[in-house]
């Protein structure tokens, strides 16, 4: 992801996530201690993650900002651990302060997951040129294509299309070779229902940039939004999601559960209409 080096063998990819915050809307507290969240990133290697992504700040709508001191106290010790004891760990980091990226990419991280596009602290920009690593792309927040016009009637394909383009020049400009850019619509972020539905029904529309996709769904509120399912009842159907959105050709999950999406994405891969279905190779 991000750098045409970083390519599992098997026809897909799996990212595993390691909350190290008090109050992330699934699993916030369960690793906010150390020796939780380094056995947490340990145990997502063993089921098979192809990148662990430590997250140390709440992204959630409605949570507090946290400063990067206290984010790189939350995530630094877990971080260091965990390479020191799987060294192989391919290690993603889910910030957009560019003094945690810089600390954790000088320390082994290789990946850095923005939610923001460097719009909340514009000096990551300068990290990412200075450092070069995978970076995800997301788009974050539906921009008004009118003045007083309903957000829900917005134009949400158009509006990530143009936002991928534009963000994605900036940032080549800047100097981060495109081959380090992965994309990811950002299901949940500043988004209706409705807009999710038409992002999700329509894959295509970010596959055209020919930049790996980063699909984060994981017991995500769409979910309870469709099918009126509370948060931890949520896991079969981020599997079937998963597994439709793999067929249709995205390429990265972003998950909780990293041993049973493996086995979604190896049945859904085992059954591929090779002949006419969108090509994983």
């Amino acid at each position: 992801m991000g750098n045409t080096s970083l390519r599992p063998p098997a026809p897909f990819g799996v990212m595993g996530i390691v909350n190290l915050t008090p109050d992330s809307f699934y699993d916030g507290g369960r690793y906010v201690v150390p020796e939780a969240g380094i056995t947490r990133a340990l145990s997502l290697c063993n089921e098979g993650a192809d990148i662990v992504d430590f997250g140390a700040e709440t992204t959630r709508p409605g949570c507090i900002p946290i400063s990067s001191e206290e984010e790189q106290g939350r995530l630094m010790p877990v971080l260091l651990a965990a390479l020191d004891i799987y060294p192989d760990m391919v290690v993603s980091v889910d910030t957009y302060h560019a003094e945690t990226a810089a600390a954790a990419l000088a320390r082994g991280a290789v990946i850095i997951n923005d939610i923001s596009a460097c719009s909340f602290d514009p000096g990551l920009t300068d990290v990412l040129v200075q450092y070069k690593p995978g970076y995800v792309l997301m788009h974050h927040k539906v921009e008004q294509q009118t003045a007083g016009r309903d957000p829900c009637r917005v134009d949400i394909r158009k509006d990530v299309r143009n936002f991928f383009e534009r963000e994605m020049n900036r940032l080549v400009r800047a100097g981060l070779p495109e081959n380090r850019i992965a994309l990811d619509p950002g299901i949940g972020f500043g988004k209706k229902c409705a807009h999710n539905t038409e992002l999700l029904a329509h894959p295509e529309d970010w596959l055209v940039f020919g930049r790996p996709v980063l699909m984060g769904l994981s017991m995500k509120t769409v979910f309870g939004d469709l099918l009126g399912l509370p948060t931890e009842a949520r896991g079969t159907a981020t599997q079937v999601a998963t597994a439709l959105l793999w067929d249709r050709g995205v390429f990265w999950h972003r998950v909780h559960d990293v041993a049973e999406t493996r086995r979604t994405l190896a049945l859904a891969a085992a059954l591929h209409r090779r002949e006419g279905g969108v090509s994983h190779a």
